[in-house]
């Protein structure tokens, strides 16, 4: 039976580009560098926050080697391989360069909407497809539809190398329900950036976190404090940044986040089609809260 070991601070890495808009390779060698400098525990590669509708195959394959390469086995590595045609899933993950990556992510079917003996079939598939690790990816407000608790359950007993599942339903009570319900192998991780704190309380083992990307080193620090049992450290971390976590998504993600870095100085503030850089009034607000939180 498979285990988890994607937890504590995971990071939904953005992918750089340069004005022009091509892939900046140099500048994601200084982000990985920069993460694995600042105490996040693992990275989670090629899924929404990175872009990855937009790159080519050809890019999805620099950019893993590089990072690959770059983390050399220190911290384990969670890559995306989803989408809402199971077959082609399926031959990706069977042909695919999985090498130097330790378990996949898989995104809800989108669009198609399937019912839950479809979602329970499209991972069961996928699982078999594969030996690595898959982590389930339920987003219901991208994808139009809601992996339930009986369904996430269901897999985790049947399934044995599904070993987590990132939750970003934003429902307490449905991620309540599968911790309460879950086999001894399978763990939850917080896919909101503010819900962490209270799924982590609730028994979630870490995140996938969006504004990890800017500041790995404070919301690490949360984390491990709330696993330490220190609550009251723990929640005042959560509340410094709450108006921050509003405003990184108001505008999109990964938009929201891609402003921080470039007002930190760290990449160019581009996005590729059809996202473009958030609002000037929502920058000026996160450029207000940055300074008022030492930034």
């Amino acid at each position: 039976m498979a285990h988890n070991i994607f937890k504590g601070l995971g990071i939904a890495l953005i992918t750089p580009f340069t004005e022009d808009g091509e892939v900046d390779y140099d500048t994601l060698v200084k982000l990985v560098d920069y993460q694995l400098r600042n105490g996040a525990d693992f990275l989670c590669i090629l899924a929404t926050t990175g872009e990855t509708p937009t790159l080519t195959a050809e890019e999805k394959q620099k950019i893993k080697e590089t990072i690959v390469g770059r983390v050399a086995g220190r911290i384990p590595i969670l890559m995306g391989c989803g989408g809402n045609n199971t077959a082609a899933v399926i031959n990706e993950l069977r042909t695919g360069d999985f090498s130097g990556i330790d378990g996949v992510l898989s995104v809800c079917p989108y669009y198609n909407k399937p019912s839950q003996e479809g979602l329970y079939q499209h991972f069961r598939a996928i699982a078999e497809a594969t030996s690595l690790p898959v982590v389930l990816y339920n987003v219901p407000g991208r994808t139009g539809v809601n992996l339930k608790a009986e369904t996430t359950v269901r897999l985790a007993h049947d399934c044995r190398n599904i070993v987590a599942i990132k939750e970003a339903s934003g429902n307490l009570e449905q991620v309540d329900e599968i911790i309460k319900n879950k086999p001894a192998h399978f763990d939850v991780i917080s896919g909101d950036d503010a819900l962490t704190f209270p799924m982590i309380s609730c028994g979630a083992v870490g995140v996938i976190s969006v504004i990890g990307n800017a500041l790995p080193r404070e919301f690490s620090k949360m984390i491990r404090l709330q696993m330490k049992g220190e609550y009251d450290g723990a929640r005042k971390i959560h509340h410094r940044f709450t108006d921050l976590f509003a405003l990184l998504f108001v505008d999109g993600n990964p938009a929201g986040v891609k402003a921080m870095l470039h007002e930190m100085g760290m990449i160019k503030n581009v996005l590729r089609l059809p996202l473009v850089p958030t609002r000037i009034s929502t920058l000026q607000k996160m450029s207000e809260i940055m300074k008022e939180l030492k930034i």
